[in-house]
């Protein structure tokens, strides 16, 4: 929300001078016999406080800090006799009804205590709507005053008769001070049960928002505990399957090497068999015996070859040392 706005609202509801800081109690018991009175006595102090807080605003650099109390009272009083003046010119009647509460605006402590707090801290624009949310504000609490008590006393609104006599008594006692007091506590009470069942209602509601906020918190934590145990629960689950493949893999790898092993040790004895089976004399067969003899004959032809060159190469040797022998001769 808007600063503005928000400094209007909080002077008319939620810091309302009467009903919330209980400032300005004198007028507000003083001159709420009638709604009339009221509203005149609301729109005069709305009119000096707006002014006053534009004009302090404006010169608050310019006023020191030790007489700043006399400084605002100078201007609010300035202000007050210029309402005052333009009220006995223009509503000679209304001024005549209010009488000394005109003057008596100078040293209303709601004035002072916004140029006090907000004015002489803050920019024109700002000042002006929290002077204009206090001042109407006050003159709303003080018009619903004036209007209860003109109407349980006299059966009047705004000097308009609204409850006939014959249907109604008026309660004098409401246009008396001491109806001031009782219309004042009336409506203190009337605002603050509203302001209690506001409370409990919003403090309901911040507990409904906790709770659903805290079950949407738990089930967003449950959610996440079932996923995080479905991601341990498919980790676990793949360990296992690997582990199962692996030792399967295993197991296969074992099988095939004791597969392998008897293999081997049967073609080991087989060999060793077939080896002792040669070892051993076999009976020799026509075909055998043909066969040796080829191989004899072979051998003997390729043993007297072998002769005929040696016989050959002595000769060649031989041949030599005769013809010397024959010429020493």
């Amino acid at each position: 929300m808007n600063s503005k706005v928000k400094n209007l609202v909080n002077g008319i509801i939620k810091e309302n001078p009467i009903f919330v800081q209980l400032l300005g109690m004198c007028p507000t018991l003083g001159v709420t016999s009638s709604a009339a009175n009221a509203l005149g006595m609301g729109l005069a102090t709305t009119s000096v406080l707006l002014l006053a807080n534009i004009f302090i605003s404006l010169i608050r650099k310019l006023i020191p800090d030790k007489i700043r109390i006399p400084a605002f009272i100078v201007v609010i009083a300035s202000f007050v006799t210029i309402i005052g003046m333009l009220m006995q010119a223009f509503l000679p009647d209304l001024f005549d009804s209010l009488g000394l509460f005109i003057p008596l605006i100078v040293v209303n402590c709601l004035i002072l205590a916004r140029a006090e707090a907000y004015a002489f801290k803050n920019g024109v624009i700002d000042s002006a709507f929290d002077g204009l949310g206090m001042g109407l504000g006050f003159t709303l609490a003080l018009t619903i005053l004036g209007s209860v008590r003109e109407l349980f006393g006299a059966g009047a609104l705004f000097g308009v008769q609204i409850l006939n006599e014959g249907i109604y008594v008026p309660n004098l006692i409401m246009i008396q001070p001491p109806g001031a007091f009782l219309a004042l506590a009336l409506l203190l009470a009337l605002y603050n049960q509203y302001n209690i069942s506001k409370k409990k209602k919003k403090v309901a509601q911040e507990k409904k928002e906790k709770a659903e906020k805290k079950a949407k918190i738990e089930a967003a934590l449950k959610k996440a505990e079932e996923e995080k145990q479905a991601k341990l629960a498919a980790k676990k689950a793949e360990k296992e399957a690997k582990e199962k493949a692996a030792k399967e893999a295993e197991e296969n790898a074992e099988k095939e090497a004791k597969v392998n092993a008897e293999k081997t040790e049967s073609i080991v004895t087989d060999n060793n068999k077939d080896k002792k089976e040669d070892k051993t004399e076999k009976p020799a067969t026509e075909e055998d015996v043909k066969g040796a003899a080829s191989e004899s004959k072979a051998e003997q032809e390729s043993k007297e070859k072998s002769e005929q060159k040696l016989e050959e190469k002595n000769d060649e040797i031989t041949s030599p040392e005769k013809s010397e022998n024959k010429g020493e001769v």
